[in-house]
């Protein structure tokens, strides 16, 4: 009986990792953010399976066929978009491979604004992302065109595209709460109808749920993501009859709004209420104590959307349509 060859998914399934962070690491992608116990697993895990990356090695296209475009529907109010647009710059650049952007509508996906843009332009494939994680509606030109969609998705998976680990960065964060010697945690979650709200969400209650925790729904607040509703969260919790001892807020602008209020009630961070963010901003790491948190990985997102379409191109189809990158846990002084 012919032995199977060890894949990427088994690699990814053995270090308890995404494959798109297997990809990453093993392709040694530069500026890839991942701690080195994640690395060591990564290294460790395709040591024991005896796995072999195939390299990619330089696009093998015709000079006329040399570049990405790169869309997005915003790039200026949040940093993920740029970030993502870099990682993969970045790759394209090992490739030998150029990549162009462009700034859309909010329809851009929907209307002909693709088109337009690179009429006369013999590109490889397309790379199209939102600021803000949703489904999208396809246009037809993508769906004729190699073209992976970076932290939005097509519902019906016609496209192959790149997301956050949101579910997993909620479980993760909580659990380090737990871990610490939590019990009773808060949530102070972002706008309702978000993706990234519901999903972090999600992986909050699975945390509790797998430490036996009970759920209590009056330590959840509805935010919006600004500094001010991560303070009336706070201020929300703290009149409770039985207040929390952390905090996780659903991104670090919120966090920064409940420091502020934890200071204002005089209590001590994190040895009366422990607080986690998310997003890893560039503040977390100046907030007094520096703020742990999880990070939004759009940098890797955008790196590994460039192998796949260049994947596509080469005529391969992807083993999966649809990637989750991991959102690492950075450990500072909140917890």
């Amino acid at each position: 009986m012919k032995t199977l060859k060890p894949t990427m998914m088994d690699v990814a399934a053995k270090a308890e990792v995404s494959q798109a962070t297997v990809s990453l690491i093993l392709n040694g992608s530069p500026g890839a953010k991942f701690s080195e116990a994640t690395r060591t697993r990564v290294f460790d895990a395709a040591n024991e399976l005896g796995y072999r990356l195939v390299q990619r090695g330089s696009w093998q296209g015709t000079p006329s066929t040399n570049l990405i475009a790169f869309a997005t529907d915003e790039l200026v109010s949040d940093p993920w978009m740029a970030l993502a647009f870099e990682g993969a710059r970045q790759r394209a650049l090992e490739k030998g491979v150029s990549i162009m952007l462009s700034v859309s509508s909010a329809g851009f996906l929907e209307d002909d604004d693709l088109r337009q843009k690179y009429e006369g332009m013999n590109v490889i494939g397309y790379i199209c992302g939102t600021i803000l994680t949703r489904e999208i509606t396809l246009s037809p030109l993508l769906l004729k065109s190699p073209a992976v969609l970076v932290n939005c998705y097509d519902n019906k998976r016609r496209l192959p595209s790149v997301l956050p680990g949101d579910v997993e960065g909620g479980r993760r964060g909580t659990q380090c709460l737990i871990d610490a010697g939590r019990k009773r945690i808060a949530f102070i979650n972002g706008q309702d109808g978000i993706d990234a709200s519901s999903d972090r969400f999600r992986g909050y209650r699975q945390a509790l749920a797998s430490n036996d925790l009970t759920f209590d729904p009056d330590l959840v607040y509805s935010g919006n993501w600004e500094p001010q509703s991560g303070y009336d969260g706070a201020k929300a919790f703290l009149a409770l009859d039985t207040p929390p001892d952390s905090i996780f807020c659903a991104n670090d602008m919120m966090a920064v709004g409940c420091y502020e209020f934890l200071k204002e009630a005089g209590l001590r961070i994190p040895e009366d209420v422990a607080v986690v963010g998310f997003d890893n901003r560039e503040i977390a790491q100046f907030m007094r104590p520096p703020l742990t948190t999880l990070v939004l990985p759009h940098y890797d997102m955008g790196a590994a959307a460039v192998d796949q379409v260049l994947d596509l191109a080469a005529g391969l189809t992807p083993r999966h349509n649809q990637l989750k990158v991991e959102c690492e846990l950075i450990e500072r002084g909140s917890v």
